[in-house]
């Protein structure tokens, strides 16, 4: 999985797992700023409410 994946698959369907955000919280060591930059924004979505933590059928 790629953050930029994540975090364009999570735009697009204003869904993001709990698997998805426990992945980016392992990996975030391991960023480039690109994707901590992504992370961020996603974390700001979330906190927002214009991203929900749910899951995909």
């Amino acid at each position: 999985m790629a953050m930029g994946k994540l975090f364009l698959s999570s735009i697009s369907s204003g869904i993001v797992t709990q698997e998805e955000l426990q992945w980016v919280a392992i990996n975030q060591l391991n960023f480039s700023r690109c994707e901590q930059a992504a992370a961020l924004r996603l974390g700001q979505l979330v906190d927002s409410g214009q991203i929900q933590l749910g899951c995909r059928i």
